[in-house]
């Protein structure tokens, strides 16, 4: 066994390229994993440049000089941003008040759906079992109703947390657009003499969170759009709220949609009961939900790299363990960035090669 790991080791690990790629990685995990929430305004700003990146091009192929796109694309993108702070922000927050004040309604419309339940087939369904179900859904809309208001109460930090965003962010995002080519070059000079592997999965990445991060940012706006109209025509009650949770869950796979379902149905179900307005309000979403991912993320991801549903799911539990809500966020461009790196430790090209430059 021993021996099979000596070989496998100097085989792989042979090439300089291989041992400069290894070590770089691991600094980049240690920096994410004890920095992490340091780091987190440039990381959002990265997310947000290469978003911004991909209409700055198109202006460029056009004709426009790169200032003047960065400036019109910049300009534009905090028109939009201000417009949802002034708009969107305060109907979601005054749903949620209100919502976080009606818990204790929709706790007690399941406590009396259960019954009923049990009423009806009471062979089958035991009253004891019932009601410490119920018991745990009551005490688990309670405790995330008082968690929301504790949070509430350390508004000074949230505040001077959001001012940090507010400010340094859109900056970060500015000079990202602007001096692009000039932060590449000082990256590259960093970067060892042996990098092969390192341009030749930098390359590959780049492409997949360029793609993935437009593709989530278009999949949330129509997912939550389209959520948002479905509900309206229901007249269901906090619809800009739970539209916005439905938009958001995307970026957590296949959790998320389970995950956000719960709200839905148990608004769903306080405001019209065990009616047949539940039954057509329920096919909706999930009729939302298949299209989701049947029509749209195959159209918004045509070149990611395709992972497999276990694949992506375990990505989502050990990053989001690790890093908490980047690491769910970008779970499929890290699971990609694993895949990327098997891939170049497998491969036998020439150590001797000349690297590409790193480009964006």
């Amino acid at each position: 066994m021993l021996g099979y790991i000596r070989d496998w080791f100097q085989r792989r690990f042979s090439d300089p390229n291989a041992i400069t790629l290894t070590l770089l990685l691991i600094i980049g995990f240690g920096l994410i994993v004890f920095f992490g929430s340091i780091l987190a305004p440039i990381l959002v700003a990265i997310a947000l440049a290469y978003l911004l990146e991909w209409p700055v091009g198109r202006l460029e192929r056009m004709g426009f000089k790169r200032i003047y796109s960065v400036l019109l694309v910049f300009a534009l993108f905090i028109a939009l941003a201000l417009a949802l702070v002034m708009f969107l922000v305060p109907v979601i927050w005054q749903q949620s008040v209100a919502l976080l004040a009606e818990l204790p309604l929709i706790a007690q419309a399941w406590r009396e759906l259960m019954e009923r339940v049990e009423d009806i087939a009471p062979a089958f369904i035991d009253a004891s079992q019932v009601q410490m179900f119920t018991d745990k859904v009551n005490d688990r809309l309670l405790q995330f109703g008082q968690g929301i208001l504790e949070r509430s109460l350390s508004t000074i930090v949230l505040v001077a947390v959001l001012l940090v965003y507010l400010i340094i962010v859109p900056l970060l995002v500015f000079f990202m657009l602007k001096d692009k080519v000039l932060l590449l070059d000082h990256f590259n000079r960093i970067l060892p003499e042996q990098r092969r592997l390192i341009s030749q999965v930098g390359s590959e990445m780049n492409l997949q969170i360029m793609n993935y991060i437009r593709g989530k940012a278009a999949e949330i706006v129509i997912v939550g759009v389209v959520t948002y109209v479905v509900f309206a025509l229901f007249d269901l009650r906090y619809a800009a709220l739970l539209a916005t949770l439905v938009g958001f869950s995307v970026l957590v796979p296949y959790i998320g949609a389970a995950v956000v379902t719960i709200p839905v149905a148990l608004v769903g179900l306080f405001q019209f009961g065990m009616s047949a307005t539940l039954f057509w309000l329920i096919m909706a979403y999930l009729i939302i939900q298949a299209l989701d991912g049947n029509v749209l993320v195959p159209i918004l991801f045509s070149e990611a790299v395709s992972l497999h549903p276990v694949y992506i799911i375990a990505a989502v539990l050990i990053f989001g363990a690790i890093w908490g809500f980047w690491g769910v966020f970008f779970a499929i461009p890290l699971a990609s960035l694993v895949k990327a790196v098997i891939t170049a430790l497998s491969s036998h090209k020439d150590p001797n090669e000349d690297p590409p430059p790193f480009t964006s």
